[in-house]
């Protein structure tokens, strides 16, 4: 094989910037010399031409002691070269930022942009035809998606996987609806210490991300929906076989993406994203998937229309039977065939011409996939495990902008209620006050929390999951109507109103709730109320300074001048598209 050439702009390549190591050449003034200098210095880790003259796949590398959800990452990256060189292709694995949920303060939230940002940069900046994007944790996956998206090139994601569940007692257990199931009933008195400590030896019993419907299988899932991993990509278990398989064959179909131009735009498409959509609502996922989903749609000048969200959800039942809104662990569900298995059942629902990272269609890929078999986690549609999506969408006085609500993992006795508020101001006022027996709280009333929005926080933390207060807690109480502008973990469960928007922070309806005043939660029609007339808040407005949270320097500084509300996905304003193109879903 012929040496590298040293002129940048002499291989076929429709690229105008050239392929492989020819890409995006440093400036110097002069190209030629770019790749003289850049041929040096690879060649000085060892690598001859023939392997410079090869597609080059980067690696987006997250592994981090401090992210045991991608501890198998050092696996999946020799898998994925594995699989690359076997495809005739020169994988480049490079490091970015790693975000893990119970590791990052003040939220893994607030770092998702950031790390948006750096895997957009590095995939910019690097020379590379193609790019394998390894995420798990929550916001990885997420913001890994956004930076690809706009950084346009062929882009394939592939997942960590889930943890394997563990035992405690004779009951099975994984993180991390049993994390909270188990924290709480320690809250009631219900079990001590020394259980506690016993249980929480179990419930993280590999590396991987949460074993049930938490946010990072929701994203897993939509993931694949979104056409963007490999077939079968979002649930085997990150510790199994069939997880390192799926991984040598995401660095093939990376060649092969190279080699065929198929940029993520051919991939991100309004289809794409109404696919994503109904599967959001029939596994019963995380609240946070609509976040996430309004912000890589926005990378491709998409807005989610709320309205018609909630439309498709009256019409898409929950199938999946996982927790929180169910019984199985994300183990079953891939036993049980995955998403395939799930697809299957969908697909009346379903834009089958969707393209796909394998050049093949979304529909081409379920018939692939086979018939499927006999099983119990993902149920038929005329036997669904919540007759309507899982999440419903919320509006109101309190909510102009909208708010959001898990029902599929909410008590049904309190999807119509009104109770007296009681209001926490902001986070620090909530773990002052709420285990008080002070505290002038009952069952019935409605518990508000001000000032855990994208600004607020900042970042919008998973503090919308507000404790039971302790005295009711003991008293038996499991559940009673909670109410913020803030996020809840997808493994959390509950009558809980989260996104509320505008935040209270930027002085939205929120910001003038009293303790005392009355709320209405209407889940049938759709309504989140505070029981004043319009006179009275606007009084309240005016008679109330909310003053903005800033900073003066550094990267909470650009997170709170920029930062969007969480309907346009909680993104920075100048990351989005230029231009707004549509909406999705399409009425």
């Amino acid at each position: 094989m012929s040496p590298l050439p040293l002129e940048p702009d002499d291989d076929n390549s429709t690229n105008p910037n050239g392929a492989g190591m020819r890409k995006g050449l440093t400036s110097y003034g002069d190209r030629g010399f770019s790749l003289f200098l850049r041929k040096a210095f690879i060649k000085g880790a060892g690598y001859t031409d023939a392997a410079l003259d090869r597609p080059v796949v980067g690696i987006a590398n997250t592994g981090s002691a401090y992210n045991p959800c991608h501890g198998n990452a050092p696996q999946l990256v020799e898998a994925v070269k594995r699989g690359v060189m076997l495809a005739g292709g020169l994988p480049m694995d490079f490091p970015t930022i790693s975000v893990h949920e119970s590791f990052a303060a003040p939220t893994s939230m607030y770092l998702r942009n950031l790390m948006a940002m750096d895997t957009e940069e590095m995939v910019r900046a690097q020379p590379m035809d193609a790019v394998v994007l390894i995420g798990g944790c929550d916001k990885t996956v997420p913001a890994q998606l956004m930076g690809a998206a706009s950084a346009g090139l062929p882009s394939i994601q592939l997942i960590t996987g889930s943890m394997l569940t563990g035992s405690h007692r004779g009951e099975r257990v994984g993180a991390c609806t049993d994390c909270r199931r188990y924290w709480g009933k320690y809250r009631a008195g219900e079990i001590d210490a020394e259980e506690t400590a016993d249980v929480n030896n179990q419930l993280v019993a590999s590396v991987g991300t949460c074993s049930v419907m938490g946010t990072a299988s929701t994203m897993a899932c939509i993931a694949e929906a979104l056409g963007m991993t490999m077939p079968g990509g979002a649930s085997p278990p990150a510790v199994t076989a069939d997880r390192i398989r799926i991984a040598e064959q995401t660095g093939a179909q990376a060649v092969q993406m190279a080699r065929d131009h198929l940029t993520i735009d051919k991939v991100l498409t309004p289809a794409a994203f109404e696919n994503a959509m109904r599967v959001l609502l029939a596994i019963g996922g995380s609240t946070n998937g609509i976040v996430h989903l309004a912000a890589i749609a926005g990378r491709m000048g998409l807005d989610i229309d709320l309205h018609a969200l909630d439309r498709m959800g009256r019409e898409t039942p929950v199938l999946l039977d996982l927790k929180p809104s169910g019984q199985h662990y994300m183990e079953d569900f891939h036993a049980a065939g995955g998403m395939a298995a799930l697809l299957r059942e969908l697909k009346p629902l379903l834009h089958l011409d969707a393209l796909t990272v394998t050049g093949r269609t979304l529909g081409e890929e379920i018939e692939r996939a086979g018939p499927g078999f006999r099983q119990d986690v993902v149920r038929s549609a005329n036997n669904p495990i919540y007759p309507q999506g899982g999440i419903a969408v919320l509006w109101g006085n309190l909510a102009p902008g909208g708010a959001i609500i898990k029902q599929s993992a909410a008590d049904p006795a309190l999807m119509e209620h009104e109770g007296r508020a009681v209001v926490f101001e902001n986070a620090e006022d909530l773990v002052t006050r709420i285990d008080s027996d002070e505290l002038d709280v009952t069952a019935d009333d409605v518990l508000v929390l001000k000032n855990i929005g994208p600004k607020g926080a900042p970042g919008m933390p998973e503090a919308g999951y507000i404790p039971i207060p302790r005295k009711l807690a003991r008293a038996g109480v499991k559940d009673i109507v909670r109410i913020s502008d803030g996020r809840m973990s997808g493994t959390a469960f509950g009558t809980i109103v989260l996104h509320v928007t505008p935040e209270s922070a930027i002085g939205g309806p929120l910001a003038y709730v009293r303790s005392g005043d009355r709320i209405r939660l209407s889940v049938a029609r759709r309504e989140i109320s505070l029981l004043v007339t319009d006179e009275e808040l606007a009084r309240r407005a005016q008679e109330t300074t909310v003053v903005e949270p800033t900073a003066e320097r550094g990267y909470r500084k650009l997170f709170l001048q920029t930062v969007t509300q969480a309907d346009k996905g909680v993104d920075f304003d100048f990351l989005r598209a230029p231009d707004t193109v549509g909406k999705v879903p399409r009425a």
